[in-house]
């Protein structure tokens, strides 16, 4: 058990058992492949540079390492739990930043029309969650979603595109919808 290869059979949520008792650096190695992109990702979404993102997931994957035993799989899935540790991180710096980085035409927009900014937040929180979401997804599951909602593509269409059975197709989108609502939980 000794090689990265052999926790193909793990799930994510049984890697960090092994990196909470037993400090697997081989577990953690499979972990940080798999989720460092993807919390990159998210925290691109936060309108901060390449370099601070990276420098935040670092920090997630770090408070993983040091902090997995804190991890109870019975509340979340090891994605939740990750993405919301990438979310605080960045609350944490934006609240000890003197001031915020501020886009300009973003503070002019808010300065103009003050009754949307509640509603414009609303939506990007909701953008956020979907797109947390959408990263927990695998590869597989995510793209029949992309190409069925953000391409529009028949389920016909998209069993042509991707050489798959339409059944296959089907099951996929159901599959990801299903993993979707476990994602975003109660969150309506």
């Amino acid at each position: 058990m000794d090689e990265p290869s052999a926790f193909s059979d793990y799930s994510h949520e049984q890697l960090v058992i092994l990196v909470a008792r037993n400090k697997d650096r081989h577990a953690f190695h499979h972990l940080f492949d798999y989720f460092a992109p993807r919390i990159k990702s998210y925290l691109l979404n936060f309108n901060i540079s390449d370099q601070k993102a990276e420098d935040l997931t670092q920090e997630v994957m770090i408070t993983l390492w040091q902090k997995a035993d804190k991890f109870d799989p019975q509340k979340a899935r090891i994605s939740t739990w990750l993405f919301r540790v990438a979310r605080n991180k960045y609350i944490d710096k934006v609240r000890q930043q003197k001031y915020p980085e501020v886009n300009a035409d973003d503070h002019i927009a808010s300065m103009i029309a003050p009754e949307k900014t509640d509603q414009n937040l609303k939506e990007q929180q909701d953008q956020g969650r979907i797109k947390m979401a959408m990263a927990a997804l695998n590869d597989e599951q995510r793209k029949v979603i992309e190409l069925s909602f953000f391409k529009e593509l028949s389920h016909s269409q998209i069993a042509a595109e991707t050489n798959l059975p339409l059944g296959t197709v089907k099951s996929r989108i159901r599959m990801a919808f299903q993993a979707l609502r476990e994602e975003l939980g109660d969150y309506r």
